[in-house]
């Protein structure tokens, strides 16, 4: 059988189901919050629903839509939900969807600029644009300067791609790689340590934090100086704008003038708070960026941009490709080797990439900078609002600042009480709240960024933390 015998559907079919499920798509969006934040299945629901086996026989396109309803949704924790105050946002907006709509369309390759030079360039612009709304250094953009930006999948392949390239640089140098360490605050998310594990490194120093949980300067300082005593390779240190239990923030400035000293890679993790940083009243936290050698941030967390859209920047991109970059005889092309192009296959692991940029470009565009200004600022005044009244509570204690749109709480009769509080909530099918752990003592996490939030929903809460005391 040959691809003109397929059963494909006509172009008039593609239309019409196009059309169903866009319809599908603006229903469930438009019903959301009248549905249970949370799935309703156990183990196993939705694997017993499908066949054992693929169909023999091709099945109509009304029949596997319909399975959307019958399958899909009774195991779907429904993120976009208004009440969503879970883990971190995960953004999705109608400009994001019709983006992403349209890579799936057109379905091109972009590892090479020959292979879609639209693909390339328009992430390279959109990336270009985010240095300048986010207050980065201007030698970061890649038209005019030494570094520049790329996508990729999550924050946690940003950080090990930097993980790699610092410890390809140290072994290209001739230090011994068994002997590189990595450094990371005690609060920074998991993908540090796993990062540095799967990227080869056997030292991996968590460095204790203040009263704020941001990570000791001080501290980071005797444990350089205790390796390089014991004959360790100090090399890469990750500073967090935001860090995932409490969104603390560590000394920026002050970690980068500590790895100018030693000639340590900086890497700033800023996937969740890096949006706020569209804000210039927010820049404050990352002042000493410029000294960075790189900076990952999520639009897919904040931003009204759907998974997976993830920003990687770095200061000198000549150190990334000359890690990366491996040319086969089939990538060889008149462009590439004119120096003239980005090829981004060189600023990442994999090879292929699809066109991420199209749906971020989308949202860009579509709502403005000064729209999506507005919209962090409303989460942030919400933020400030829960705390405040949590705060003047006796009911209740403040587990860390808020210092942009998480409020960490505890019950101030304690552990027993808190997770009493904790199982309440979660019998609630309007909301959705993460408990955490630190210093051994549970709390709850109220994460206000869900794109259809309101500050109604984010005042509901209070009132379901207030009856369940």
């Amino acid at each position: 059988m040959s691809a003109a015998d397929l059963p494909h559907m006509s172009l008039d079919e593609f239309r019409k189901h196009g059309h169903d499920l866009i319809d599908w798509i603006a229903d469930y969006l438009g019903t959301i919050e009248s549905r249970p934040v949370d799935h309703q299945v156990q183990p196993g629901d939705v694997r017993a629903m499908i066949p054992d086996r693929a169909p023999a026989a091709a099945e109509p396109m009304s029949e596997i839509l319909g399975d959307l309803d019958r399958v899909v949704m009774p195991g779907m924790t429904h993120w976009q939900h208004p009440g969503w105050f879970g883990y971190f946002p995960a953004s999705s907006s109608p400009a994001a969807i019709l983006g992403e709509l349209a890579s799936a369309g057109l379905a091109g390759q972009g590892m090479l600029w020959s292979t879609s030079p639209a693909i390339t360039e328009v992430e390279s612009a959109v990336l270009d644009w985010l240095v300048e709304l986010m207050g980065l250094p201007p030698s970061w953009r890649v038209d005019t300067g030494p570094g520049g930006g790329v996508l990729q999948m999550s924050a946690s392949d940003s950080t090990h791609t930097a993980l790699v390239v610092a410890r390809i640089q140290a072994t290209n140098a001739g230090l011994d790689a068994s002997k590189l360490v990595a450094y990371g605050s005690a609060q920074a998310h998991s993908s540090i340590e796993k990062g540095a594990r799967t990227a080869g490194y056997n030292h991996i120093r968590l460095i204790d934090v203040d009263d704020t949980f941001a990570m000791s300067a001080p501290a980071l300082r005797a444990a350089v100086e205790a390796d390089i005593a014991a004959e360790l390779h100090p090399i890469w240190v990750c500073s967090a704008i935001g860090t995932t239990g409490t969104t603390a923030v560590d000394p920026v400035a002050e970690v980068g003038a500590l790895a100018q000293e030693f000639g340590l890679w900086h890497h700033i993790d800023a996937a969740y708070a890096g949006t706020a940083m569209i804000l210039p009243e927010m820049r404050h936290f990352q002042a000493g960026v410029e000294f960075a050698d790189s900076y990952t941030f999520n639009p897919h967390k904040w931003m009204l941009t759907n998974f997976d859209c993830s920003v990687f920047w770095v200061a000198d991109r000549a150190k990334l490709i000359g890690a990366l970059s491996i040319l086969p005889p089939y990538l060889r092309n008149t462009a590439s080797a004119s120096g003239e192009v980005i090829d981004y296959r060189d600023w990442h692991v994999p090879l292929g990439r699809r066109f991420r940029a199209l749906k971020l470009w989308f949202v860009l565009r579509s709502y403005g900078a000064d729209n999506l200004r507005s919209y962090i600022r409303s989460h942030l005044d919400w933020a400030q609002e829960l705390t405040a009244q949590l705060d003047k509570d006796p009911r209740f204690e403040i587990v860390a600042p808020t210092t942009f749109a998480l409020v960490c709480f505890r019950h101030a009769a304690g552990e027993e009480a808190t997770k009493a509080l904790v199982a309440k909530l979660a019998e609630e099918p309007s909301v959705y709240v993460a408990p955490s752990v630190v210093n051994d003592t549970t709390f709850i996490r109220v994460s206000i960024g869900s794109t259809w939030t309101e500050r109604r929903h984010v005042q509901a809460l209070w009132d379901l933390i207030d009856s369940a005391c």
